[in-house]
């Protein structure tokens, strides 16, 4: 299951989540964000009970981008215990992505 998160909701479901949290910055303009929507499905789906996935429009929520100093997307974050634990910018294939992921886990 992927979660859409706010301004509203990114402390609680986020910052205060008790298993490890995936976040996507995206805007639904970008290509290489587009190419990592399906990856991304996949791997909430493989990895559900063990890892929390989540995507943040950056458009629509400028202040979360901003409080993350997102400059280019896609950018994504693995947070463990409300603390950025790894962080990375741009497509890249599936295996990648879990290798980065498994390391935290």
């Amino acid at each position: 299951m992927e979660y859409q998160f706010t301004m509203d909701n990114f402390k609680q479901e986020a910052l205060e989540s008790t298993e490890p949290v995936l976040v996507d910055f995206y805007a639904d303009w970008c290509g290489p964000c587009r190419a990592m929507m399906p990856i991304v499905e996949q791997i909430a789906d493989e990895y559900e009970g063990r890892l929390k996935v989540g995507k943040v429009n950056s458009d629509e929520q400028p202040e979360l981008a901003q409080a993350f100093n997102v400059m280019s997307i896609p950018a994504f974050f693995i947070l463990k215990d409300g603390k950025v634990a790894d962080q990375f910018v741009g497509g890249m294939p599936k295996a990648a992505l879990k290798q980065r992921i498994d390391a935290q886990l």
